[in-house]
């Protein structure tokens, strides 16, 4: 069903400014499609797994981690870390140093989760650029969206709720969770920090959990993995990373040219099939793929299978 992973033949850290360096990598094919791998979170980081979903031998799988997360440095962990610098305008600058330094002309640009938000702000700022687009749980990081993460979502796990209200002051339990959280997180006290990114991080498990199948990253046993992935998930959301609550769907006509593909699982409650369909209707050459029992994880095999159909689909139609 996936492809077999390969070690990547290309790798490095990218100077972009602003004292950052951005890690990167190329893995598959180095003559051949060039597809742009956008991960999620934001603050994940790349997979090894990501790129399993693209025939190695005839995609060049690009990867890098965003400002202050994976390999990136400075790291969103360390304590003096400058976040005012990490804004999705910062990450599409990035995407488009990374692009001229490997050489590319156009891209198929992928995805996940955030990644989807990322991406379609890419795609809308630089459509040139972009062969094709693929989206997986999809996300375009609205108000409506973040107030359904951190506030309606509670009602399907109501102790887990409580908890995650209880481990932030008691003058801020009603009122934004997501800047409670970031004040915590900013706090130079490991102690206060830490433990705020593991309630985040338990918090946001039991939506993923829901589904059986689904299995949390070995990395989420790394507290300086938590605490960087918790400090710029709450900054981005915080700020509603930098967008018009509506602009995505606004400007969507300026990606009315480039072939897309959106993957959802029907039973996601991280990403509501709702953000897909609407995309969908503002964007009626865009096709959409629900999957049947499937929720947030684009590992369990449904997800993945559609997902290796859709890039082996675009293997096809779009020729170099």
């Amino acid at each position: 069903m996936l492809y077999p992973d390969t070690t990547p033949f290309d790798e490095g850290l990218l100077d972009v400014g602003d004292g950052q360096r951005i890690y990167w990598m190329q893995s598959g094919n180095p003559e051949g499609m060039p597809v742009l791998v956008l991960h999620g979170g934001p603050g994940s980081g790349s997979s090894t797994g990501a790129r399993r979903y693209f025939d190695p031998q005839h995609y060049r799988i690009i990867q890098f981690d965003q400002r202050g997360c994976g390999g990136s440095l400075p790291h969103a962990s360390e304590p003096d870390i400058d976040l005012s610098i990490n804004t999705t305008w910062h990450t599409i600058a990035d995407i488009e140093q990374l692009r001229l330094r490997l050489g590319v002309e156009r891209w198929i640009v992928f995805g996940n989760s955030w990644g989807c938000t990322l991406a379609l702000v890419y795609a809308e700022t630089h459509p040139q650029r972009v062969e094709g687009l693929l989206l997986v749980g999809v996300t375009m990081t609205r108000q409506s969206e973040i107030d359904w993460l951190y506030h309606g979502l509670g009602r399907f796990f109501p102790g887990e709720w409580a908890r995650f209200r209880a481990s932030v002051p008691n003058e801020a339990r009603d009122s934004d969770l997501v800047a409670a959280y970031y004040r915590l997180l900013c706090d130079p006290d490991p102690a206060i920090h830490v433990k705020a990114a593991r309630d985040w991080h338990e918090w946001e498990a039991a939506s993923i959990l829901i589904d059986p199948r689904a299995t949390l990253s070995q990395r989420w046993s790394d507290n300086r993995y938590l605490t960087a992935r918790a400090r710029i998930i709450t900054h981005y959301f915080h700020h509603l990373a930098w967008l018009e609550d509506r602009q995505i769907l606004r400007d969507i006509g300026r990606l009315a040219a480039i072939p897309c593909t959106m993957i959802q699982g029907r039973m996601d409650l991280e990403a509501p099939l709702v953000t897909a369909w609407e995309l969908s209707q503002a964007w009626p050459e865009a096709r959409l793929v629900i999957v049947a029992n499937a929720a947030h994880s684009s590992d369990i095999a449904e997800m993945a299978a559609a997902i290796v159909h859709a890039t082996d689909a675009l293997r096809g139609n779009i020729k170099r």
